[in-house]
Order: structure tokens, then C-alpha cells, then sequence
């Protein structure tokens, strides 16, 4: 009888998540590679994903910890100790960040005498947070080999978190999906070749739109969560700079978040309220249809007060597979997808006058836009494409649980 390909548990914050396309199109390229995957959501989720159960880790079990603690503490006191000196030699970078550390530790206390059991080859964190405390923990406490990814929120946020190099450097590999990334990682004093830039994907390319041939009125479209990162008070400025030079245009902004009072007030301050339309959150599928409307993406992230910026958003890549030209701000690591008269547009958010420059061109230079929008779309062959990358991880996943 065949062998029973080794179990990789992957640890998830919530998962099915709307938001995070790329983690699905992950464990989709995985499964298709024939993948034992046991998947764990920590926090809402749970149910099924294409068919695989997603077990879901009830709050209600917390409780438990009342006698849990006590019980896995008997078995390795070293590691209650290291936990407790932790957290009174550290202060967490935000109440949010320190109760997310106690989810993945209320996790792994309380699912460790299952793990026991399934001994799976490897837990995966598909999280720096609250699924890096788990899958660390874990192994603190029976050995469990682990690794873990670390997207822009895990390392940037409110100066990243709390526990980020303690849990990372005994990862038996850490992957992130920008350059950007890996080097805030290694400059975190992480192993370089421990960390690897595997950046995510699209499980299929979409058909390649025509250009408009009249792109007047320009059509405009931005994909984002209202808050501070996206820098839009900066994009509504340049709505109102684009209606002041005479540039004949339509926008949508979709995405819901708490800045959306705020902003629909500033669009009406700006004069710009009946060439801006707030779509609110719209599923995945109807975010392809903005995309198909759209003559141009616009992207104008900045770094929060808090220190939160944009990774490389899965936005821009999806636009630039079908057709949509990207013009984008220099923050973050938009650059690496983005780079000026290659494969979009680049403009920093305080100069409008660049960015009505930039997209009076694109609506008028035919040959231009062909050029930026044949390379954009070479980019994501080369670099986008989710299955590719995918074994890249399961290699790396391949290496880390050995013979």
C-alpha cells in the first residue's frame, strides 16, 4: 500500500478570509500539488475550504486554560518560565499585537495534545502573529518542527511584532512575498539564508483586455481599505487636480473602512464628489469586473503614523494581468512590481501635478500605454504566477522536514 504523503498543519489567523485572496490561491496551488494539509484557523473562519475542513479554535476553549497551563507547565517548565520572563522584560508594541501573541499561545497550549497525535512533519504559520506564537510554542513544547511567513503588517506595524525575532529565528525557514520583506527581516537579525522573498500569485491568468481605444473619460479605479496606509486624501487631491487641468475622468474607490465619513466629506470639499463613486466592499469576482472597467489603477500608499505600510498589494499584479495601467506611489514595495516608464507609472503622493501629467498621457498616448501594459503583463508571467511559487515554498517545505 502507498505511503500517506507526510501532514503539514497550517496555522491561520482567520481563514477562509475574503480579504486574503493570496492565502486561498496558496493552499489551492498546494493542494493541487497533492499536499497533506490539516488546516487551522485561530480566530473566526473555520467550516471548509474547497472541500478541506478548516478546524476552527473556539474561544470557549480558553477557559480551559485555568487547569491547561498547570498541566503543560508540569511537563516543560522551562518554557512557562521563558514565556513569563518574556512577557516582563518586553512591552508589546500595542494592546492588539499583545492579545494576538496570547492567541496563538492560548492555541498551542490547548491543541498541543492533539498535535501529539497527528505529529504532523511540519506546522506552517502563514502569519508572523498570533499563528507564529502557536506554531513556536509548539515546538517549545513537544519539538514540533516549524516554519512561518511574515507579511508587511507582521514586521512594520507599530514597529512589528512583539515577538517577531524570537519566534522567527528557530523557523526552520521564513518566507515573505516582497524584497522589501526579507531585508526588514534580516535587518531584523534573522539568518539571510533563512529568508526567502517567494512572492504569492494568480492560480490562472485572466484574458488580456484590449485598450480603450477613447480613454475619455479616463476610468479610474482604486482597490483598498479606507485607512491611513492607502494615503486617500492624497488620491482625492489628485481627483481634484485632474478635474482643475481639464482631464475628463470617472473613479470608483472600492473598499470599506473607518476613514469612509471622512473621505466622502473631503470629496465633497474638493468639488470632486460626482466623479468619485465609493462602491464599499464588493466581493472578489466583482472586483474583476472594476478591473475590466478601469483604464487605470491608482495606488497611492503612504507609511501610517504608525509605522503600517502596503507589502505589494495582490491589486496591482491583478491589474497589471489584464490590461489595467498602474500608476502607483513610490512606498512600500509597489516599486517592485511598478517601475517607471517599464511596467507603470511612479509618483510620489504630494506632487498632483506629476500624477495629472502621468495620466493625461495615459489617456491620449496609445503606444505608450501598449508598452507599459505588454511589460506589466510579462512581470506577472515571470513572477505572479501562484503555482510556481508555491513550489518554491513546498520545496522549501521539502527541505525543512528532510528524508
Amino acid at each position: 500500500m502507498p505511503t500517506e504523503a507526510p501532514v503539514i498543519a497550517y496555522l491561520f489567523t482567520t481563514f477562509p478570509k475574503s480579504t486574503e485572496t493570496f492565502l486561498q490561491r496558496e493552499i489551492i496551488a498546494m493542494r493541487a500539488h497533492g499536499v497533506n494539509l490539516r488546516l487551522y484557523s485561530l480566530w473566526g473562519g473555520g467550516g471548509s475550504f474547497r472541500g478541506l475542513p478548516v478546524k476552527k479554535f473556539s474561544m470557549w476553549r480558553l477557559l480551559t486554560l485555568v487547569w491547561m497551563i498547570p498541566y503543560e507547565s508540569c511537563r516543560r517548565p522551562e518554557v512557562l518560565k521563558q514565556v513569563v520572563h518574556g512577557l516582563f522584560t518586553r512591552r508589546a508594541p500595542s494592546w492588539m499585537n499583545f492579545w494576538e501573541n496570547m492567541l496563538g499561545a492560548g492555541f498551542a497550549c490547548l491543541f498541543a495534545g492533539e498535535f501529539r497525535k497527528l505529529r504532523p512533519a511540519l506546522v506552517h504559520a502563514a502569519w508572523g502573529g498570533a499563528p507564529a506564537t502557536g506554531a513556536w510554542l509548539l515546538w517549545r513544547l513537544d519539538g514540533h518542527r516549524f516554519s512561518a511567513a511574515a507579511h508587511a503588517y507582521d514586521i512594520y506595524e507599530h514597529g512589528g511584532d512583539w515577538w517577531l525575532k524570537d519566534k522567527l529565528e528557530h523557523a526552520a525557514f521564513v518566507h515573505t512575498s516582497t524584497e522589501m520583506g526579507r531585508r526588514a527581516l534580516i535587518a531584523r537579525g534573522l539568518a539571510p539564508e533563512k529568508v526567502f522573498c517567494i512572492r504569492r500569485g494568480l492560480d490562472r491568468l485572466p484574458v488580456f483586455k484590449r485598450l480603450r481605444s477613447s480613454r475619455r473619460p479616463l476610468h479610474l479605479v482604486c482597490v483598498a481599505r479606507l485607512v491611513e496606509k492607502k494615503g486617500l486624501d492624497h488620491q482625492l487631491r489628485i481627483y481634484a487636480a485632474l478635474r482643475a487641468g481639464g482631464v475628463d475622468f470617472e473613479a470608483r474607490i472600492v473598499g470599506e473602512g473607518p476613514l469612509l465619513p471622512e473621505l466622502e466629506k473631503l470629496a465633497g470639499h474638493l468639488g470632486v464628489a460626482a466623479q468619485v463613486t465609493f462602491t464599499g466592499h464588493l466581493p472578489h469576482h466583482e472586483v474583476w469586473n472594476q478591473l475590466e472597467w478601469a483604464d487605470v489603477l491608482l495606488h497611492t500608499g503612504v507609511i501610517a503614523p504608525s509605522g503600517d505600510r502596503d507589502g505589494l498589494p495582490n491589486v496591482i499584479p491583478e491589474a497589471l494581468s489584464v490590461g489595467v495601467l498602474v500608476v502607483t506611489s513610490p512606498a512600500a514595495a509597489t516599486t517592485e512590481a511598478v517601475t517607471h516608464g517599464v511596467t507603470g507609472l511612479v509618483a510620489d503622493v504630494e506632487t498632483a501635478d506629476v500624477w495629472v501629467e502621468g495620466l493625461r498621457r495615459l489617456s491620449t498616448d496609445d503606444a505608450f500605454a501598449e508598452k507599459l501594459r505588454a511589460a506589466g503583463r510579462a512581470w506577472v508571467e515571470e513572477n505572479f504566477n501562484a503555482h510556481r511559487n508555491a513550489e518554491r515554498v513546498l520545496a522549501q517545505f521539502k527541505r525543512a522536514i528532510g528524508p
